[in-house]
């Protein structure tokens, strides 16, 4: 790659693969082919994406249904019986789109797994894990769950079905009652559809007490939208007394531009800067591989990497 810069696949290729897909980002054109690469390296038949119209065509970054079937959109065998334990027992009115999780290798939903799914299964590594990523927070792990909400639809904290993509209790240094809610991002451009607006969320950001500006309009859109809706739950999740301490924090490949520029924009709306006042912060997804690295735990560090994050492969596509 030519510095930190993600290279513009040329159209020859991504038809090669089969990923041509119009209305794709640079970043998420790029991470599509590396998805069909790793396929492809693989030996794992190709699946097929069904339009708006229902037309249906062979998509490069799918894994055909036996292959889903088989768990083979997860990094092991552990991670895709605790996919399919977690998802037989998703909370009621929790979304887990069993398309995207099983054959949808682009989707951030299996990454949430793979990343996380190795630390569910091990107490331990969990507490060396986040230990090593929240050195100033967490003491100790306590437990660690997907697609959570306190209560969807309840109108004591959002009145809608806003959720975490991974949610982590702890016990904070200071002991107290913790937690860490993420939201996973992988090639998204931070242009999901919209909330309808609530006068919830209005209360909400006028008491959470973090905001330069509660009444900001770019707030309440795109690409800001989903982080002032899910950082607003963090708060009142403090507020109503279920936990002492929170943080609300995103994670999202360095390289994906439109996720950096929407966490720097959201930064600037906030009244300080520093986590332990906030409840927000953003972390790159390589530096949770390097935590990894750094617990020991190299094979699924590396295993994260070239599933996720070895662009050079797609260079080498390009320039072979």
């Amino acid at each position: 790659m030519q510095g930190n810069r993600l290279p513009l696949v040329p159209e020859n290729i991504l038809k090669a693969h089969k990923v041509n897909q119009p209305g794709d980002s640079r970043f998420m054109a790029a991470a599509r082919l590396l998805q069909a690469l790793w396929r492809e390296e693989k030996d794992l038949p190709i699946g097929v994406h069904r339009n708006p119209k229902g037309k249906r065509r062979k998509l490069g970054s799918r894994l055909d249904n036996e292959s889903g079937r088989q768990g083979h959109n997860f990094l092991t065998p552990d991670i895709a019986k605790l996919a399919f334990r977690e998802s037989v027992y998703r909370e009621i009115g929790a979304m887990i789109d069993q398309e995207r999780l099983w054959t949808n290798m682009l989707s951030s939903q299996p990454l949430c797994f793979n990343l996380f799914g190795g630390l569910k299964l091990d107490g331990e590594k969990a507490n060396q894990f986040f230990r090593h990523l929240f050195p100033d927070y967490v003491a100790s792990v306590n437990g660690i769950y997907f697609e959570h909400s306190p209560g969807r639809g309840n109108p004591a904290f959002t009145d809608d079905y806003t959720a975490f993509d991974v949610f982590v209790t702890c016990t904070t240094l200071s002991g107290h009652n913790g937690f860490i809610a993420i939201e996973v991002k992988y090639s998204e451009s931070m242009s999901e559809p919209p909330a309808t607006m609530r006068p919830r969320y209005e209360e909400l950001t006028g008491k959470a007490g973090v905001f330069r500006e509660p009444a900001a309009q770019a707030l309440r859109g795109n690409p800001l939208q989903q982080l002032w809706r899910e950082h607003m739950l963090s708060r009142v999740m403090i507020e109503s007394g279920l936990y002492d301490q929170g943080r609300f924090i995103v994670i999202y490949p360095a390289q994906n531009n439109n996720c950096d520029a929407a966490v720097n924009s959201y930064n600037t709306h906030l009244a300080s800067d520093d986590p332990a006042e906030s409840g927000f912060q953003s972390l790159t997804l390589e530096s949770c591989l390097d935590s990894l690295r750094a617990i020991g735990d190299d094979e699924i560090a590396l295993a994260l990497h070239e599933r996720y994050l070895d662009f050079a492969r797609v260079e080498r596509a390009i320039f072979r």
